[in-house]
C-alpha cells in the first residue's frame, strides 16, 4: 500500500497487475524470485522490490506534497521510524494478527508489544501534526498502513486506549486521497488482460 500511495502522490503512471500471492504468476518469479510484493520494473529492465525503495523512486522523480524529508536530521529521524515499525513492531503485528500462524494461542503479547510503539507514535502526535513534523510526510506514509492494520485486528480494544493523537492521525490517514486512491479493487492479472494504468489518468 505504502508504494503504490507513493506512485499515486507522485503522478508517476505504470502499468498495474494486481497479484494474489496465493496464486503468484510466473512474471512476477521471474521478475523478483523472492515472489513478494509490490515489485517494479522499469522500462529499462530495472527490478524494484522493497516498498521503501519504490517510494523513493517515484517521490525523488516528483514529490508535489513534499513528503521527502529536507534536512539530515529528518532524513534521520524518518530512517529511525521506519526501522522500528518495520523491524520489532511488524514482527508484533504479524504475530498478534495471525497468531495461529506461529503457534501461538492468541496474539496479546505482542498486542503489548506493539502497543509500546504506538505510544511513542501518539506522544509524537501530541506535540506535532504528523510524525513528519507539520505536514504529511514519508514517515506518515511508510508507517500509517502497519498502524492501520494493527487497529483493525481488534478495533473495539485499539478504540479504548488513550492515544487520541494517534487515534486522530489514523482517521485522518484513512480518508485522505493518498490512502483512497489504493483502495479500488482490480481483478487478478493475468496474460493478454487488458492494461491497467495506476494512478488512473
Amino acid at each position: 500500500m505504502r508504494a503504490r500511495m507513493a506512485v499515486a502522490v507522485s503522478q508517476q503512471p505504470c502499468e498495474l497487475r494486481e497479484v494474489v500471492l496465493a496464486h503468484k504468476p510466473a512474471e512476477l518469479l521471474l521478475a523478483s524470485p523472492k515472489g513478494t510484493v509490490p515489485v517494479l520494473v522499469l522500462v529499462d529492465g530495472t527490478v524494484i522490490d522493497q516498498s521503501l525503495d519504490i517510494m523513493r523512486w517515484a517521490l525523488q522523480a516528483r514529490d508535489p506534497e513534499h513528503w521527502l524529508p529536507r534536512t539530515e536530521t529528518q532524513w534521520e529521524r524518518t530512517h529511525a521510524w521506519i526501522a522500528e515499525n518495520d523491524g520489532p513492531f511488524k514482527h508484533a503485528l504479524d504475530r498478534y494478527k495471525y497468531p495461529h500462524r506461529y503457534a501461538l494461542p492468541d496474539g496479546r503479547a505482542h498486542r503489548a508489544a506493539g502497543a509500546v510503539f504506538l505510544q511513542t507514535l501518539n506522544a509524537t502526535l501530541v506535540a506535532q501534526a504528523f510524525l513528519s513534523g507539520p505536514h504529511f510526510g514519508l514517515a506518515d506514509a511508510a508507517l500509517a498502513p502497519f498502524v492501520r492494520q494493527f487497529s483493525h485486528t481488534d478495533a473495539l480494544w485499539f478504540a479504548q486506549q488513550d492515544w487520541p493523537a494517534l487515534q486522530a492521525w489514523l482517521v485522518q490517514f484513512e480518508q485522505s486521497t493518498s490512502y483512497l486512491s489504493t483502495m479500488d479493487k482490480q481483478p487478478a492479472w493475468a496474460p493478454g488482460q487488458a492494461t491497467v494504468i495506476f494512478p488512473p489518468p
